[in-house]
């Protein structure tokens, strides 16, 4: 884990971070010069690891917590009666402290838990492979810092919440790790955990589920570019949260680096990135700060399968909420968890399943782009766009995601529009014009017969049938109306009375 960074993976970091360090050279030595281990071992020494503790969620500056020095605890007003959550900062670019601790600690404050923070920030500020050998050296002194709390007051390993972003999810995995005896630290989560140097790492050389009673993680910018991930794509957790897939997250997308230019100048490129592997902790964040708009992850292989709104089951642990409130009642083995969210705070969607049944009448494959709108008991939602991606050939099912910004409570209506015009609505006008009237023409579109809905917050399963029983086919630019299944079964039986 010591050996320095290949000149590709240096070159994308230089652009990732934006750093005056990047431009030492870009020779045979990646840093412009060798940081061997006795230069290593100096830069620790030299440096020291700080445990702050904040009293309000106003305060900026922290009280210094002091190894062997019990003082500092009632000076620092350390409460052994509540848990408490250190948050651990990742590689530092300029040497100062992001304005996301304090949102981070203003958060956690509104909660009933002693919050802390490892600033580390001397031994982070320095070239990635240093800061990277540095992990293990923090991660032995916040090991330190626990187990004295546990002799001092008796406080226990259990209470300890370590909430790592980036290069500080491996050093809580350190932290862990280094505890001897049986009990372990209660919960470690990892906030886009670091991934280059990382990356396919032994278990010992990063954070994993053996570090903590409770391990989650949440990736968030695992895309890989010239063989580099800025976050850990592998699972490393009891449960590792992929929102979005993991790989990108909206808002944060290149075609917004315009506007970044524009209220970031230079540093545009560094915020494009920055955005997505932060959005781990404003994800984070949210959850506590809207707690009651709580986003769920449901346990997938991967990210296809999602999208076809495969995996929107919750027997047997198999969704889990994101952040804060996180169910820790992991048991067997590691789960991936994917969600979608939105741009911006509150990050919560609504995720359902939804299965369409169609058969096709015509004697060649349609590929329609469909609308649906829905009507809830809360609210509606107009037009949303339904692409199949393949031809219609037959008697099919197709499965597919559909997520909502807004909760419209339980869906009573769907009206469902085949929204080619251009082709197919011209073959069917001419059809219907050529054909004498009262003949009915040749074409006969498709057949839509059920949709089935699954709502994966609510687990709740809905059928929806043509409303018009007597009339199952869909047109081009024809919309039909559907409604539950057991309400039109209601409408005949009262029909045939």
């Amino acid at each position: 884990m010591g050996s320095p960074l290949h000149a590709p993976i240096f070159l994308v970091l230089c652009i990732f971070i934006q750093s005056s360090a990047c431009g030492q050279g870009l020779g045979t030595e990646p840093f412009g010069r060798s940081y061997g281990a006795t230069e290593a071992r100096k830069s620790v020494q030299e440096a020291e690891t700080r445990f702050l503790l904040f009293k309000n969620e106003s305060d900026r500056l922290g009280c210094e917590l002091r190894l062997q020095r019990p003082e500092t605890l009632q000076e620092c007003g350390f409460n052994t009666s509540q848990p408490l959550v250190m948050i651990i900062h990742g590689w530092s670019v300029d040497g100062l402290l992001e304005n996301w601790i304090w949102k981070l600690v203003g958060a956690l404050k509104s909660r009933p838990v002693n919050v802390g923070l490892v600033d580390w920030i001397s031994l982070a500020y320095q070239h990635y492979s240093v800061a990277v050998r540095n992990t293990r050296v923090v991660g032995q002194d916040v090991a330190a810092l626990l187990l004295w709390l546990e002799e001092s007051v008796k406080f226990s390993l259990s209470d300890v919440h370590l909430i790592g972003y980036s290069l500080g999810a491996h050093v809580s995995g350190f932290a862990g790790s280094s505890m001897s005896g049986k009990h372990k630290i209660g919960r470690i989560t990892g906030l886009d955990p670091a991934g280059p140097m990382f990356e396919g790492t032994s278990p010992s050389d990063r954070l994993s589920p053996d570090d903590a009673n409770f391990v989650d993680a949440i990736h968030t910018f695992t895309r890989e570019h010239m063989g580099l991930s800025v976050g850990i794509k592998q699972p490393i957790a009891h449960y590792d949260f992929y929102p979005n897939g993991g790989t990108f997250q909206p808002g944060c997308y290149f075609l917004d680096l315009y506007k970044h230019i524009a209220e970031h100048g230079l540093n545009a490129i560094t915020q494009t990135i920055k955005c997505a592997h932060e959005r781990s902790v404003h994800l984070f964040i949210d959850s506590l700060q809207h707690s009651n708009q709580q986003s769920i992850g449901f346990q997938c292989s991967d990210m296809d399968s999602f999208s076809q709104g495969l995996c929107l089951s919750c027997k047997k642990g198999r969704c889990n909420t994101l952040g804060y409130d996180t169910r820790m009642d992991w048991s067997g083995k590691s789960k991936k968890l994917f969600l979608i969210t939105r741009a911006q705070a509150p990050f919560r969607v609504f995720h359902y399943q939804f299965k369409i049944q169609f058969i096709n009448q015509t004697e060649k494959p349609v590929e329609p782009t469909f609308t649906m709108s829905l009507l809830g008991t809360k609210g509606d939602t107009k037009k949303i766009p339904i692409t199949l991606g393949e031809g219609i050939t037959s008697n099919k099912t197709y499965s597919l995601l559909i997520t909502l910004d807004k909760d419209v409570g339980e869906l009573v209506m769907i009206k469902f529009k085949w929204e080619n015009r251009a082709v197919w609505a011209n073959v069917w006008n001419t059809v219907q014009t050529i054909m004498p009237w009262g003949v009915t023409p040749h074409y006969s579109g498709l057949v839509l017969k059920t949709i089935c809905v699954k709502a994966g917050e609510t687990q709740q399963r809905m059928t929806f049938c043509p409303e018009n029983v007597d009339d199952l086919q869909l047109h081009p630019t024809q919309e039909k109306v559907f409604v539950r299944c057991e309400v039109n079964s209601i409408r005949l039986k009262r029909k045939s009375r």
